[in-house]
């Protein structure tokens, strides 16, 4: 299978797809990957480091060319093969695209895949590696234009909608695995696992990693937008919640194609971004420990609206590219529904959108009619839903390996 990886500056692709080789290589699999970048600066050694986008246009899309035509020969070196590039380019040269048609159309790649993740994270990477000659809203723009153009792209070259969007995740998180603790909703020492991660996966996996390499590897398996509340529940007020969120998330991701919207989860900046501001501070630090971004106050205030806007956006794309939505409703204090109007909505759009609809509902009270009417079915826990996935031959049965 040939897979064209687009995204924005500062994601460490290559990183990502090194991510997906060696979950390849672990199952044994050959997957070539052609880096357009590194390819380019190979073959013009007398560009410095990051000036590439500094050559007259004309010198670039030569460049370009070139380069691509040494891709298209290594097409046949082996059963799978990533082409890392950009679909735009935005420069002194203004927005301009970074692929030919008529090399694309020769490639015919089956997946075209663009990258996202956090823009605190992208921010980071950028001045990480010295480049600061960006704004915060630079960076949204960006990656709404690379979205946008990979999938023109995968439309016009295929014909048919082969395009998707998958987030990087952060280095060194873990991979999904079952649930050792029997206390845990993801728990059933009745079903074993249909699939169980390789040694080296959990080093190194990043969510979108793995999505992306059964999408290349086992096209045929089910693809799952995973939904549950996300911004109005916080460790202080409902723990029990989130940890059963998080058991729910593992599950799923054991078993299907997982696209999950808490993977790039950039609402978590506007409210430091707000406390800041009433505190007058003109930066504020956010992201993991040993790898803070230090951030502008005003430009994150100056994109929340983006923020908000492609929340909105995103989410409704990662549920028309799936098979089905699997939705999850936590309980809380006095058996409470932990329903966010966000989940409502996105069980809306994918029964208007003709997808199976999945509910497990943790909650002592019935579930709404508005809830049920747009469900395919109602479970009662997170192990009823997987037996049923089983008992339906939506999952195949269970094997102990990662990609059966």
């Amino acid at each position: 299978m040939k897979v064209v990886v687009t995204g924005q500056v500062g994601l460490d692709k290559a990183a990502f797809i090194r991510g997906v080789i060696e979950i390849a290589t672990a199952e044994g699999h050959q997957v070539v990957a052609c880096n357009v970048g590194e390819m380019m600066y190979a073959e013009a050694p007398d560009v410095a480091p990051g000036r590439i986008l500094d050559m007259s246009l004309g010198r670039l899309t030569s460049l370009r060319r070139s380069v691509f035509k040494d891709i298209l020969r290594t097409c046949g070196s082996g059963p799978h093969l990533i082409v890392n590039t950009h679909a735009t380019f935005r420069w002194k040269h203004g927005l301009f695209y970074a692929f030919d048609y008529d090399q694309m159309k020769q490639l015919d790649a089956d997946l075209y895949v663009s990258i996202v993740d956090n823009i605190d994270r992208v921010h980071y990477r950028l001045r990480r590696d010295g480049h600061a000659d960006h704004t915060l809203k630079d960076l949204m723009v960006w990656r709404e234009e690379e979205i946008l153009a990979t999938e023109l792209l995968a439309q016009i070259v295929r014909g048919h909608g082969r395009f998707f969007i998958c987030s990087r995740g952060r280095d060194g998180q873990p991979a999904a695995a079952g649930s050792s603790n029997p206390d845990d909703p993801g728990f059933d020492a009745s079903q074993p696992a249909c699939q169980s991660p390789p040694a080296g996966l959990a080093r190194m996996a990043m969510p979108g990693a793995a999505a992306l390499a059964r999408l290349m590897l086992h096209p045929d398996m089910k693809k799952a937008y995973l939904s549950y509340p996300m911004s109005h529940l916080s460790e202080e007020v409902a723990p029990e919640a989130l940890a059963d969120i998080e058991a729910f998330r593992r599950e799923m991701k054991r078993h299907f194609i997982c696209f999950d919207p808490g993977d790039v989860d950039e609402k978590e900046l506007c409210g430091p971004a707000l406390k800041a501001a009433e505190e007058g501070r003109r930066t504020m630090e956010f992201g993991p420990p040993g790898e803070l971004a230090v951030l502008d106050t005003s430009q994150v205030l100056d994109i929340i609206p983006d923020i908000d806007g492609q929340i909105y956006a995103r989410d409704f794309k990662l549920i028309d590219q799936s098979d089905m939505i699997v939705s999850f409703v936590p309980e809380l204090d006095g058996g409470r529904p932990g329903l966010s109007s966000g989940v409502e909505r996105e069980l809306q759009h994918a029964h208007e959108a003709t997808k199976d609809v999945y509910l497990i509902w943790r909650p002592a009270v019935a579930p709404s009619p508005f809830v049920t009417e747009t469900a395919t079915r109602v479970f009662r826990s997170v192990q009823e839903a997987i037996a049923f996935f089983v008992n339906e031959r939506i999952l195949p049965q269970p094997t102990g390996s990662l990609f059966a």
